[in-house]
Formats: C-alpha cells, structure tokens, sequence
C-alpha cells in the first residue's frame, strides 16, 4: 500500500511540475488564425524552447509595441487603452537580422529575397500595415502575422508591431481539442490549409 501511495504521489507530482512549468493551456479566441486554428480551439503551449524560427506559432504578451524609425532603431508605442494590449497567438514569419518585404500587389511576403510559400493562410493580404517595406528585423525581435491575413491584427498594425522576445510567453505545440482537430502544431507551415479543414 505505501509503495502505491508513494508511486501515485510520485505520479501526481510529475504532471503537475509539467503543467506548471512545461505545458500550459491555452483558448483561442477569435479568427485570426484561421485556417490552421479557430475561435475556441484549445492547444497546448511548450514554454520550455529554443530558438524561435520562421513558421512557428507563438503566445504573445502584447503589453508594449515596438516600431521602427528612418534609421531602423526600435522606438516604442505606448500602447494603454488599445484593446490590443491583451494575449495574443500569431505565426513567426521573419526574426532578428532577417529583411521583410510585403508585395502591395501580390500580396506576396518575401523574406531575405525569397518568396514565402505560405500554403497555411486563409488568403493573399491586401494591407501591409505601419512599416515602410522592406525592414530589417533587429536582434531580439519578431515580425509576427496571423494566417488569416486580412481579419488578424499582427506586427503590421502600429499597436502590436515588432515582438520582442520576452514577450513571447511560450510556442504552440498541439492543439487537443476539439478531439476531431487533435493536431501537432510544430510543422503546421509545411501544411495546405485546406488540409486543416
């Protein structure tokens, strides 16, 4: 009887160091990732990682926004009041000393020269918000947008702009539920978004 105490213990403990330190759940709210993820999924966030890169879905404490000015220095957007200033989830597309440029057009985003093959948004974006494209992302920040391009408030709007990194509060690994949408979310940018559906 003490050794099945002392394994359940054991156990109980081990699950909740994970879900306090290493997994954390999280609700969407909203449509800006649509199509890879919708209004009341509910996934599981890793706040344990190592380099964010391109293609990554992250948790962001939007608390502060950072734009750039004509000589590319971070300058900050106090953002109090803004209806932003809340948790947001978005998908990483450019980091720290990468050039992004965003096609008025095309729509087309083209990091570093190259052209994104973005298979995972819900469609082409029509604005390329706040910044004066190309930009090149300083070290320790992000350039962020959700898939669903044109319903999603991203680092094009002047009240999110650029992410530093210690506003990420941790990287979307799988979604659980609903059960029928059980999916690992690491290699969702490989993935046609009409797969998601």
């Amino acid at each position: 009887v003490i050794e099945v105490v002392e394994s359940t213990l054991i156990t109980v403990f081990v699950i909740i160091m994970i879900f306090t330190y290493i997994l954390h759940p999280v609700n969407v709210v909203g449509t800006s990732m649509t199509n890879t993820l919708q209004d009341g999924d509910r996934i599981f966030m890793n706040t344990i990682y190592g380099e964010l890169s391109y293609g990554d879905i992250v948790v962001i404490n939007n608390d502060m926004a950072y734009l750039l000015n004509s000589d590319n220095e971070i300058v900050e957007n106090n953002i109090d009041g803004s209806s932003l200033k809340e948790c947001i989830i978005k998908r990483i597309i450019a980091t720290g000393g990468q050039t992004i440029d965003i096609e008025a057009y095309s729509g087309d985003v083209i990091v570093d020269g190259e052209t994104l093959d973005e298979p995972y948004i819900k469609e082409k974006l029509k604005n390329g918000g706040v910044f004066d494209y190309p930009i090149t992302i300083p070290e320790g920040y992000y350039f962020v947008m959700g898939d669903n391009r044109n319903g999603s408030s991203d680092s094009r709007n002047p009240d999110i702009g650029l992410i530093k990194k210690d506003q990420i509060y941790g990287k979307a690994i799988l979604r659980y539920a609903p059960i029928s949408s059980f999916k690992y979310l690491g290699d969702s940018y490989k993935h046609n978004s009409n797969e998601e559906q």
